[in-house]
């Protein structure tokens, strides 16, 4: 299947040739221009978002940022971004099973909202979205946001609503250290975090692992993950080679939704708030990664990368019924081997600053799964796919006038699909089914990116773009649940945004104000009333996202966000109306307090999420899920090598949910998932 993929992807590259060749024939005849001009160092990196993407909206979370937040999560964390709604149905214990949506793309927000490693991308070829529990804390150096369609040239298709880049620790330049730290909290939570850095020479070595276990908030809510990270890196003169393997285990109860419905004196909600309609119901994964790479400075000002990796995932589901009866059992493997080669250079032409990066991305995915009944029955069906790329892309910014920067870059991607259910009506409850159409495509989708930058004097700076992006379906949308709709075939979903804001340093203040504009065609969406994954008819995503910063004094930092997104049907028997699970507005402010040097730090972050309609609600009849606000704080400090922290997330025990499903039935009744109240966490630790 893989070889047959590869023919139908070589023999339909014709544009992807071109790109490739028209790009790095650009560079290398750029880079032997300059070899007779003084050209600046080089950083040797893995990511491509080392200067950004000019004209784009972005922010950036460091090291310190993550350490002292009050939230626990990643998407917590992110979660204080402007522009970034985050759900969660289950607690949000560590981060598990949450959704991160950028730029309001709401059920679908993991699917539109691109998240790298080092450059490398992690979300799947399934709809499970990213594993945000699977990488430890202390693992990250930044976290790189980078918002709207222009990440598509570098990255490739997802990145719609923008891109976040987990920049992870080397170890290199770091002392050789050791770190253990445990905490405990609410829900019965026990965890215990582990990292060491050693350093010799040339040689770097990073090591992480953690574990997490928790009763959860719900009945049926356990939790339990275990992950650990190891990096190592060779630094010469020439270059650097490198080496990345991660390992995690996940289980996750799953107790469901909290049922209201009027019309029946049904609530749930008020009457068993942490219950569970699905008491046995569970999902299980086990991953396994491997990266390795080697940079290579080819002359001053001109590096190339080569690097490639495996993801392996595999996942395990059971669903019951409240007696422990099997009605469904879900399994599924998941291989991704991926090359990713690129050229970066940074020099001059004709006496202008020049930078660019030029490359190709390989990646094949095979997917396989069994559906049955129930864990050991014959599978009704056996689903089987392969999806393999092959694109071209390329960057390129030049500086004008020692003041503007302007950047160009585009993208040519062939992806080609192959896809076959065996059906077995003779396996129990196959009598009831049926199975699926072959399927076998291959397209080739395009992104643009188009942006300027423009410093107006030492303090303020205006930037603008356009751009064009894409979005492939995943495996687990072109699958559903019932017969509707047949044959995997669902339509690759396309968009175009524009963006423009000014950026200012102005004494103790740094801002960031954008306003922006996107339209979509054939944008993926899941129904729950039919259990399957549908193209809406043509939508829009606009909006404002400010950002600003001050150092009020030499201890006390403030921190603010606000943004406005809306996010509505532009045709189709819903034009005008919201899409659901994207809230109109949202905003935060946090304050950072030296109390006494490192010894005392207090943080404290209030976050505001406005209203929004509920899943399945395209019609915008059924009641609105409330607005939310949520104060968390943190007491921390370090004292010689030894360091601790009191976290209270939910301050006020403010009762919310931040997921619902509606009826598209019954006026009233919706199936909800409520969220914790006041919760704590103790750390402490020591390093050596």
């Amino acid at each position: 299947m893989t070889r047959t993929l590869s023919r139908n992807l070589l023999g339909s590259t014709t544009l992807v040739r071109t790109t490739l060749a028209a790009g790095l024939s650009a560079l290398l005849g750029s880079a032997a221009y300059g070899q007779s001009t003084t050209l600046p160092d080089l950083t040797v990196t893995a990511t491509r978002l080392d200067s950004g993407i000019t004209g784009a909206s972005t922010s950036i979370i460091t090291a310190d940022d993550i350490a002292r937040s009050p939230e626990a999560t990643i998407p917590g964390i992110l979660a204080r971004e402007p522009g970034v709604q985050v759900r969660s149905l289950f607690g949000g214990v560590n981060g598990a099973n949450a959704v991160v949506d950028l730029r309001g793309f709401g059920a679908t927000g993991a699917s539109n909202t691109l998240v790298l490693v080092n450059g490398r991308r992690l979300n799947d070829l399934d709809l499970q979205g990213v594993d945000w529990a699977a990488i430890p804390r202390d693992s990250i150096a930044r976290i790189e946001i980078t918002r709207g369609n222009s990440g598509a040239v570098l990255y490739g298709d997802g990145a719609v609503g923008g891109v976040i880049n987990i920049v992870t620790k080397t170890g290199a330049g770091l002392p050789n250290k050791l770190r253990v730290e445990t905490a405990v909290g609410s829900y019965g939570q026990v965890e215990g975090n582990y990292s060491a850095n050693l350093a010799s020479g040339p040689h770097a070595l990073s090591v992480f692992a953690n574990g997490v276990r928790s009763d959860g908030f719900r009945a049926n809510n356990d939790y339990r993950q275990f992950n650990g990270v190891g990096n190592y890196t060779y630094a010469t003169e020439w270059g650097s080679l490198y080496a990345n393997v991660s390992a995690d285990d996940q289980h996750l109860g799953l107790p469901g939704g909290r049922t209201v419905d009027p019309t029946l004196g049904i609530n749930q909600l008020a009457t068993d708030r942490r219950g569970t309609n699905t008491p046995f119901d569970y999902a299980d994964k086990q991953g396994l990664n491997g990266t390795a790479g080697i940079t290579v400075s080819l002359m001053p000002g001109a590096e190339l990368i080569v690097d490639g990796g495996v993801r392996h995932k595999e996942q395990q589901g059971g669903y019951f019924t409240t007696v422990n009866v099997p009605t469904y059992f879900y399994e599924a493997a998941l291989t991704t081997a991926s090359v990713t080669p690129r050229l970066k250079v940074d020099t001059t032409v004709a006496g202008l600053p020049y930078r660019s990066i030029s490359g190709v991305d390989f990646y094949d995915s095979t997917y396989a799964s069994p559906r049955g009944q129930f864990s050991g029955a014959a599978p009704v069906h056996r689903y089987d796919l392969d999806q393999a790329s092959l694109a071209a892309y390329t960057m390129n910014t030049v500086t004008l006038f020692g003041s503007t920067d302007v950047s160009a870059g585009g993208r040519a991607q062939r992806t080609a699909i192959r896809a076959r259910d065996r059906f077995d009506a003779s396996a129990p409850g196959g009598a009831f089914d049926s199975g699926s159409s072959p399927y076998d495509a291959a397209a080739t989708n395009t992104a643009w990116h188009v942006g300027l930058e423009h410093r107006l004097n030492g303090m303020i700076t205006l930037f603008g773009r356009a751009a064009q992006s894409f979005r492939v379906p995943t495996v687990d949308e072109r699958l559903s649940l019932t017969a509707y709709p047949s044959d995997f075939n669902l339509k690759t979903q396309t968009s175009h945004d524009a963006e423009a804001g000014v950026r200012a340093h102005v004494g103790i203040f740094d801002m960031q104000w954008s306003l922006y504009d996107m339209y979509l065609e054939n944008e993926i969406h899941y129904r729950p009333d039919i259990f399957a994954n549908v193209n809406l008819d043509p939508t829009r995503r606009y909006g404002s996202e400010a950002m600003a910063s001050a150092q009020v004094t030499e201890t006390i930092r403030l921190k603010a966000g606000v943004a406005y997104t809306r996010s509505v049907f532009r045709e189709g028997p819903y034009a005008g109306n919201d899409v659901p699970l994207v809230a109109h507005n949202t905003a935060s402010v946090g304050v950072a307090w030296t109390i006494l040097d490192k010894r005392l730090v207090f943080n404290g972050d209030i976050r505001y999420v406005g209203s929004r309609r509920m899943d399945n609600d395209q019609a915008n009849v059924q009641p609105t899920i409330s607005p939310v606000t949520l104060v968390d704080v943190r007491l921390g400090g370090e004292l010689d090598r030894y360091f601790w922290s009191v976290s209270v997330q939910n301050l006020f025990n403010t009762e919310y949910f931040d997921y619902a499903a509606a009826s598209t039935v019954t006026l009233g009744r919706y199936s909800a998932y409520p969220q914790t109240g006041r919760t704590f966490l103790v750390r402490a630790g020591a390093t050596f």
